[in-house]
């Protein structure tokens, strides 16, 4: 029988110390581009693909993230009695059923492998997709939902790819290419953060993947790798020396970094263009900023 991905993990315990001190008070997860929560465009793609459990795993400190998901019956009741039908609507899809979201903590930062252990209770033995919200994925097809296809087809392991410059792969886990077959490419193993020169392609990791069981007993070893963390490539590696095939899938859309200022703000650019209720006045407005720009000049 043919193994189904249901179940998402979220590692959003981070402290997002790159966007203090916004972050002081709130979680990086629901800070918004355009006017919805980065973490909203997770949990979307998600149900995309079919994903019908969400698990998060939090830290102190995350609790309007928490409240973010629970049901807000006063601002339905106002917005029911204004009759304002589509605001009603929009509120009532970031609303999760009960039993729908669970939410473990990683009281320690002890990288990304371990932020995924602490959540293997609620997976058990079935394979599961991991999401990061700080990676925004702009496609036709969610990023997830070709995943899950790409696993329908292989029932193995895979890393969502990008290409990127020589120049960047040390700061990403990069793929050991066994053979390349398009979209898809079977690997022979993955270094996190190599020296720069030493990487063996520069096809690099993104954050989201589609794991089997034996990447969770892998974690349980804790494994200290890079930086002095536990790390998912670490396990994923590990199984793939088990005898288990790890793909890593070219997906087809625009990866935005919005763990970064400079990502975060085009991301936020880029998805109000794409409205076409913002569109025509933000396109104004920047071509007056280059206008002024070039007379300052």
């Amino acid at each position: 029988m043919r193994s189904k991905v249901t179940k998402a993990i979220f590692p959003v315990a981070g402290m997002g110390t790159r966007f203090l001190p916004a972050t002081k008070s709130v979680p990086k997860e629901i800070m918004t581009l355009v006017d919805r929560p980065l973490v909203q465009y997770a949990i979307d793609e998600a149900r995309s693909a079919g994903i019908k459990e969400f698990i998060f795993v939090t830290s102190r400190g995350k609790g309007a993230l928490e409240d973010y998901f629970d049901n807000a019956p006063q601002l339905e009741q106002e917005l029911r009695k204004k009759g304002k039908t589509e605001l009603l609507e929009i509120l009532k899809s970031t609303n999760m059923d009960s039993g729908e979201i669970a939410y473990m903590r990683q009281h320690k930062p002890l990288g990304l492998g371990h932020a995924v252990w602490c959540a293997r209770r609620l997976v058990g033995n079935e394979p599961f997709a991991v999401i990061l919200p700080d990676d925004v994925i702009a496609a036709e097809k969610s990023c997830l939902q070709q995943m899950v296809e790409a696993f329908e087809e292989t029932q193995s392991n895979i890393v969502a790819a990008m290409e990127v410059p020589d120049d960047k792969t040390s700061s990403y886990g990069i793929l050991d290419i066994k053979e390349d077959m398009g979209a898809l490419v079977s690997t022979k193993g993955m270094i996190e953060k190599p020296a720069p020169g030493t990487q063996p392609s520069n096809l690099a990791v993104i954050g989201r993947y589609i794991l089997t069981p034996t990447v969770l007993q892998k974690l349980n070893k804790k494994t200290v790798g890079a930086g002095g963390e536990i790390q998912l490539t670490d396990a994923i590696d590990d199984a793939r020396n088990d005898g288990e095939e790890v793909y890593g899938l070219r997906f087809k859309g625009t990866r935005y970094d919005c763990g970064s200022k400079a990502g975060f703000l085009q991301a936020t650019v880029a998805f109000a263009l794409a409205r076409s209720d913002l569109r025509d006045d933000l396109l104004n407005f920047i071509h007056e900023l280059v206008a002024v720009d070039k007379a300052a000049e």
